[in-house]
C-alpha cells in the first residue's frame, strides 16, 4: 500500500509540474521573454559599420558605392509594409518564419560574395541581398513586438521601450559573441548575423501570440524588473567594451558572452516566477470551493419534475452576430468615402485615414530628417573611424557605444515618457522635438571634432536614434489606435529609407568622395590608381554633418507642430477605453493567463 501511495503521488506530482510547465509555454510572460529574444537577433543591421569595410575593400568599392548600399539596408530595414499587410491576415508563426528565411537567405549571399565563394554579384545584386537580408527585422519586429503591445495595451510604453531597447542592445550582443566565436574576423560576423537571428525566430516561432487582454495589478513592477535587468546588461557590455580597448584576449571574450548568456535568462526567470504566482492563485480558487455546499446541493428535494416553462431562447450569438455583420456590411460605407471623415485621436483609424492624415504627414516629415540623418551617422561610423585615424578596434568600440545607448535611448523613451504621460500629462510628441534637437548636437560634434568627441557623439547618436524609434511607434499607436497597428507601426518609419537616401548616398557619400579624389589629385593620381577610394583628415565628412545638423534642427522645428496639434489629446485620459475594455476580463486573470487566452 506504501508503495502504491508513493508511485501515485508520484504519477500526480509528474502531472502537476507538467501542467505547470504548459502554463508556463503558453503563458504571456514566457511569450515577453521571448519576444524578448526575438528583439536581441533583430537589430543586426546596425553593425553595418562594422562590416563595411569588408565589402569596400574586398568589392572594390567607392563610398558613393557602399552608401548606396547602406542605403538598400535601411530601405530594407524599415520597409515594412509588406510585413505588416501579411500579419493581418496570417498568424504570427508564418510571419516569423518569413522573416527568418529572408534573413538567412540575405546575409547569406553576402557572406558567399565577400569570401570569395562565389562570383562577385554586380552592384545591384549586392543591393538586393542586403535589402531581403535587413527587411527580416520588420517581420520579426511585427511578429513579436506588435504582438505584444496588443497583449499590454495599457503599459504599451513601457513594453515598446523594453523590446526596442532589447533590439538596441543586439549590436553590442552580437558583438562579443563574433568576437568570442570568430576573433576579430568581421566577414565572418556577416555569416553569424545570417544564422543565428533566423535561428532564434524558429525556436520561438508558435510561442508569441495574440492573447486575450487581461488586467494584472502587479503588471507595471514585473516590468520594472525585467528594467533592472535590462540595465545590468547594458552597463556590463559598457564596462566590457571600454576594457576590451585596452586589453582583449580571446578568453576575455568567452568570459564575456557567458555572463552575457547568464544575464539573457534571467527575464526567463522572472517569468517562471510569475506564472508560478499565477498558479497557486488558480490552485487556491480551486480549493476555495466547500464540499459541504456540495453534499447540501445534492440533499435538496425536487419540487416538481414538471420542467417549468421558459421564455423563448434569444437568437445564438452566432446568427446574431451574422446578422449584425450583414448589417453593417450593407449600412457602412466604403473605407474610400470615410478617407476624410475621421475618428476622434486614440480611435481607430483606418489604414488610408491614418496615411493620408495631417498628424501622419508631420511625422514623416519630422523623421524624415531625424531618423535618416541618425541612421547616416550609423552607417558611416566606420568611415569616420578611420578617417580620423582610429584603429579598428576603437572603431568597434563606437559602434558598440551606439548599440548600447541606443538601449538607453529607447527605454528611457519608454519607461520616462510613460510616467510622463501618466503623472503630468506631458505630451510624448514634445519628447520627440527635444531628442531632434540633441541629436542636433551630436552630429556638430563630428562635424568639428575635438579629441574623444567621436565616443560622446556615438553616445548621443544611439541614444537618440533609440529614443525617436521608441517614441514613434508609441506615438502613432496612441493617436491612431491598435487596429490595424500592425501597417501603421510599419509605415510610420518610411520616412526614414527616404532620408538616408538623400542624406547618405546623394550628400554623404558625394561630399566625401570628392574629398578623396581631391587628395588624389594633390599626389598626382586619378580614381583609376587605386582599387578603395578613401579620404583621411577632419574635413571628410565636416559639410556633410553641418547639413544634416540642420536638417535635423528642421525636423525638430516642424515636430512642434504636432506638438501644438496634440496637446489637449495628452491632456485627457489616453488610456480610459483600455481600461473599461478590460474591467470584464480583470476578474478572470487567474483562469485567463493559465489557459493562455
Amino acid at each position: 500500500m506504501g508503495a502504491a501511495g508513493t508511485s501515485s503521488n508520484a504519477r500526480c506530482g509528474g502531472a502537476e509540474v507538467g501542467r505547470f510547465a504548459v502554463q508556463v509555454i503558453t503563458g504571456r510572460w514566457f511569450s515577453v521573454y521571448a519576444s524578448f529574444l526575438i528583439m536581441v537577433g533583430a537589430g543586426a543591421t546596425y553593425l553595418f559599420g562594422i562590416y563595411s569595410k569588408e565589402i569596400k575593400s574586398s568589392m572594390g568599392y567607392d563610398q558613393s558605392t557602399l552608401n548606396l548600399i547602406g542605403f538598400f539596408k535601411d530601405l530594407g530595414a524599415n520597409v515594412g509594409v509588406p510585413a505588416g499587410l501579411i500579419a493581418e491576415v496570417t498568424p504570427t508563426w508564418f510571419v516569423l518564419l518569413v522573416g527568418s528565411a529572408l534573413n538567412f537567405s540575405g546575409f547569406f549571399m553576402i557572406w558567399l560574395a565577400v569570401t570569395g565563394k562565389i562570383a562577385q554579384p554586380k552592384v545591384w545584386q549586392m543591393c538586393a541581398y542586403i535589402c531581403v537580408g535587413a527587411n527580416s527585422q520588420n517581420f520579426a519586429n511585427t511578429g513579436a513586438l506588435v504582438t505584444s503591445v496588443k497583449n499590454f495595451p495599457e503599459s504599451r510604453g513601457v513594453m515598446l521601450g523594453l523590446l526596442k531597447g532589447f533590439v538596441g542592445l543586439s549590436g553590442a550582443i552580437m558583438t562579443q559573441l563574433y568576437l568570442a566565436v570568430y576573433g576579430n574576423d568581421s566577414k565572418s560576423l556577416i555569416l553569424l548575423i545570417g544564422w543565428f537571428p533566423a535561428a532564434i525566430s524558429v525556436v520561438f516561432v508558435f510561442t508569441i501570440r495574440t492573447m486575450k487582454v487581461v488586467r494584472q495589478p502587479n503588471e507595471l513592477r514585473v516590468f520594472y524588473h525585467f528594467l533592472y535587468v535590462s540595465i545590468a546588461l547594458a552597463l556590463f557590455l559598457m564596462v566590457v567594451t571600454i576594457l576590451e580597448k585596452l586589453y582583449a584576449p580571446r578568453s576575455a571574450y568567452a568570459g564575456s558572452v557567458t555572463v552575457v548568456c547568464a544575464l539573457l535568462f534571467v527575464p526567463l526567470v522572472i517569468a517562471i516566477r510569475e506564472e508560478f504566482t499565477l498558479w497557486n492563485l488558480q490552485k487556491q480558487q480551486e480549493n476555495s470551493i466547500s464540499p459541504t455546499e456540495i453534499a447540501i446541493d445534492k440533499l435538496h428535494p425536487v419540487e416538481s419534475t414538471k420542467p417549468a416553462e421558459l421564455p423563448p431562447p434569444p437568437p445564438s450569438s452566432s446568427s446574431s452576430s451574422s446578422n449584425q455583420e450583414d448589417k453593417s456590411k450593407s449600412s457602412s460605407p466604403s473605407c474610400f468615402a470615410t478617407i476624410f471623415k475621421k475618428p476622434p485621436r486614440g480611435e481607430d483609424y483606418t489604414i488610408l485615414q491614418a496615411l493620408l492624415s495631417i498628424d501622419m504627414s508631420i511625422l514623416f516629415l519630422a523623421t524624415l530628417f531625424g531618423l535618416g540623418s541618425a541612421l547616416t551617422a550609423i552607417d558611416n561610423l566606420g568611415q569616420i573611424g578611420e578617417s580620423l585615424g582610429y584603429p579598428t578596434r576603437t572603431i568597434s568600440s563606437f559602434v558598440s557605444l551606439v548599440s548600447i545607448w541606443n538601449f538607453f535611448g529607447r527605454v528611457f523613451a519608454g519607461f520616462v515618457s510613460e510616467a510622463l504621460v501618466a503623472k503630468w500629462r506631458f505630451p510624448r510628441t514634445l519628447m520627440l522635438s527635444l531628442v531632434l534637437l540633441l541629436l542636433c548636437v551630436g552630429h556638430l560634434m563630428i562635424a568639428f571634432p575635438v579629441a574623444g568627441s567621436v565616443y560622446v557623439a556615438s553616445v548621443i547618436l544611439g541614444f537618440a536614434f533609440g529614443a525617436q524609434l521608441t517614441l514613434l511607434f508609441t506615438i502613432i499607436s496612441e493617436l491612431f489606435g491598435l487596429k490595424y497597428y500592425s501597417t501603421l507601426f510599419n509605415c510610420g518609419q518610411l520616412a526614414s529609407p527616404l532620408g538616408t537616401y538623400v542624406l547618405n548616398v546623394k550628400i554623404t557619400g558625394m561630399l566625401y568622395d570628392n574629398e578623396a579624389l581631391k587628395e588624389l589629385a594633390k599626389k598626382g593620381m586619378t580614381r583609376s590608381s587605386v582599387k578603395e577610394l578613401t579620404c583621411l583628415g577632419v574635413r571628410c565628412y565636416r559639410k556633410s554633418f553641418i547639413i544634416l545638423a540642420a536638417g535635423t534642427f528642421l525636423g525638430a522645428l516642424v515636430s512642434m507642430i504636432l506638438v501644438m496639434r496634440t496637446r489637449q489629446f495628452y491632456k485627457g485620459d489616453i488610456y480610459k477605453k483600455f481600461r473599461e475594455e478590460a474591467k470584464p476580463s480583470e476578474i478572470d486573470i487567474v483562469e485567463a493567463t493559465a489557459s493562455g487566452r
